[in-house]
């Protein structure tokens, strides 16, 4: 074992780190990278330090020291990275999107039902019961979906 870790340079450390930041960049959990970092610090030692502090002990002493510094400061100085970020409320709802939209009615509502023209997409519609009849070119605005209809308001 002495043997095969004698022959450690610090294109080795290199190596590593690139390996750590690849299972990184597919994990995210941030601590890979900071083991990355930890690798790349420890390729400089190996290649800036005397032979006789440099050998393979040195640049493994100095890499647990280094990653496990890293990692247990990154933990602390920034521990909202491996919280997920919150997803938008309407992400991938087109329907809940239209809440709130203005438009205009392309026809007139017959018995609460009728066509809006919002954006550049004509939506089937129903008007809130108990409001004012909505009209061909009336402004409306949209207060809710119920599958792929709008419930509008006039205004």
């Amino acid at each position: 074992m002495d043997a095969l870790l004698a022959g450690v340079t610090w294109w080795h450390w290199l190596a590593l780190a690139l390996i750590f930041f690849g299972l990184e960049m597919m994990t995210g959990t941030y601590d890979l990278l900071m083991a990355s970092i930890g690798a790349v610090l420890t390729a400089i030692f190996a290649a800036v330090a005397p032979a006789e502090l440099a050998g393979w002990h040195g640049q493994v002493i100095v890499f647990l020291v280094s990653a496990v510094f890293l990692i247990i400061s990154s933990r602390m100085v920034f521990p909202g990275l491996r919280k997920a970020a919150p997803e938008h409320p309407t992400l991938n709802r087109r329907m809940a999107q239209l809440v709130g939209q203005h438009g205009q009615a392309t026809k007139d509502f017959v018995a609460g039902t009728g066509q809006v023209k919002i954006g550049d997409t004509v939506w089937g519609a129903e008007a809130i019961p108990g409001e004012p009849p909505v009209l061909a070119g009336d402004a409306i605005t949209v207060a809710e979906t119920r599958a792929n209809t709008v419930i509008v308001r006039k205004g």
